[in-house]
């Protein structure tokens, strides 16, 4: 089921501007609580592989106990499509995950919880 939401996901809405080649890094740090990683950036729009890249960071950035939203850029579509192949693939089978809504600006929430 796709649902549509107003919840503000952290990500920024606008008319873009140069692509940056060189995306920053998902987390600087080791998340000892919830949180939402902010996959909807234009690099992500424009690079899927660094979607599932930097979902998987955000994975290994979380502690066990805790869930990290994953808010995926809407032009690649639904999450299942792409994502979940490499959240079952790339990590060691600790963690658990469930699409959470399509939010207002057409991304995608998908929450992962750790072990």
């Amino acid at each position: 089921m796709t649902t549509t939401s107003g919840t503000d996901h952290g990500h920024q809405d606008g008319s873009g501007g140069d692509h940056d080649h060189d995306a920053q890094p998902i987390t600087d740090r080791v998340h000892d609580n919830s949180w939402s990683a902010n996959l909807e950036k234009p690099a992500h729009g424009e690079d899927a592989d660094l979607v599932r890249r930097q979902a998987l960071e955000a994975i290994e950035h979380t502690t066990s106990g805790h869930h990290v939203n994953l808010v995926t850029h809407g032009a690649h579509g639904h999450p299942e499509s792409y994502l979940y192949e490499t959240l079952e693939t790339g990590t060691d089978g600790d963690v658990d995950w469930e699409y959470v809504e399509q939010c207002g600006c057409g991304g995608h929430v998908t929450r992962v919880h750790i072990r």
